[in-house]
């Protein structure tokens, strides 16, 4: 047995479960394991054979209890399933790493459609593995001949699914092809198809077009096949055009105003109390601006000083009074506000408001 462990730093090489502790309960084995690397926070777990060869054995799993002797931090899962998941099926069980407070990923199926020519004929003597990449890692090796479903065959051209279960893996970016066979051979893969099984969009579509000429005395061929495009659906789609637009529509309605606040030059005038303003025009009001990022001062509000802030909002007309006060934190937080000046950059248009309060 073999687990692969992956976290936020990176994935674990293969780790054997080889170090047995004493005084074993029944039905029960507990393993010593020691990462060469700290991975950060795990968020999933391969569990499986480390080969299938000269194997028939099954073993079934009930369950599996993981904890970090250093922090102590505990995780269990309910497996109850049999390793190989059929006989010559694939070996691996995936599951996610679930901390408290934090969402963990799904497991979810996938559905590889593999496009090809002269595979299905000969599929017992021939052994093929992908191996699936996205922003959440990868899929291991996993065998593509051994429970083939919607099979079909034509004159010039086949095809097959293949369903396979892992840790959701994010967006899709490559797929490791390796192919081999116990007899001489050539083998035609067109493409790949990619989506989870229980959604219809979005489809990952890896081009291979490539003729593999496989020798029974040659070691496997292996290729990596990077994503050639991505099918989104009719309603995915416009979704995203939809989303597009408005976000497009949206930026050509904001406006850029510059605000420029001057504090009184009194004793006591400036303030560290977090200051709001809020624009009135002609064709509405603008949502509450905190004023915190002067471009002027790190510590803006000071006595004496003229603080300049950038806020971007929809279009407001002619401006013609605002709303500005401060929330009253901080020590001695009274200020003396002597006016403020705002420039609309679509209209180059100064408005100026005097408070000397």
């Amino acid at each position: 047995l073999v687990m692969v462990f992956y976290g936020s730093n990176g994935k674990s090489s293969l780790v054997s479960m080889e170090n047995k502790v004493e005084h074993q309960a029944k039905n029960q084995i507990t393993y010593d394991i020691h990462l060469t690397s700290d991975l950060g926070m795990l968020y999933k777990v391969r569990f499986g054979f480390q080969s299938l060869e000269n194997s028939k054995s099954q073993l079934f799993l009930c369950q599996l209890k993981m904890q970090n002797t250093s922090t102590l931090d505990t995780f269990s899962l309910t497996i109850n399933k049999t390793l190989p998941l059929s006989l010559n099926g694939d070996r691996w069980i995936e599951f996610p790493v679930e901390w408290p407070l934090k969402e963990a990923l799904s497991v979810v199926p996938y559905h590889l459609t593999v496009l090809s020519r002269n595979i299905l004929s000969g599929r017992n003597l021939v052994h093929m593995t992908a191996c699936i990449y996205g922003t959440h890692g990868d899929t291991g090796e996993r065998s593509l001949l051994w429970s083939l479903q919607n099979v079909q065959q034509r004159e010039d051209n086949e095809s097959f699914l293949v369903t396979m279960e892992a840790v959701e893996l994010g967006e899709l970016d490559k797929v490791v092809l390796s192919i081999s066979s116990e007899t001489d051979c050539k083998l035609d893969v067109k493409k790949l198809h990619l989506k989870e099984a229980v959604k219809e969009y979005p489809i990952y579509v890896f081009e291979v077009n490539e003729a593999f000429s496989l020798d029974a005395n040659k070691p496997e061929i292996q290729r990596e096949i990077p994503l050639s495009f991505v099918i989104r659906g009719d309603k995915q789609k416009n979704d995203i055009d939809n989303n597009l637009h408005k976000e497009e529509s949206q930026a050509r309605n904001l406006t850029e105003y510059t605000v420029k606040v001057f504090t009184g030059d009194k004793r006591g005038a400036g303030t560290d109390a977090n200051v709001h303003i809020i624009l009135f025009g002609n064709e509405g009001k603008s949502e509450a601006f905190q004023l915190s990022r002067s471009l002027d001062h790190q510590d803006p509000f000071e006595r004496g000083k003229v603080d300049t802030f950038k806020i971007k909002t929809k279009k407001l007309g002619s401006l013609h009074s605002i709303e500005i006060g401060h929330d009253g934190k901080g020590f001695a937080s009274g200020w003396f506000l002597e006016k403020v000046e705002i420039t609309d950059a679509s209209s180059n248009s100064v408005y100026c408001f005097n408070c000397n309060r």
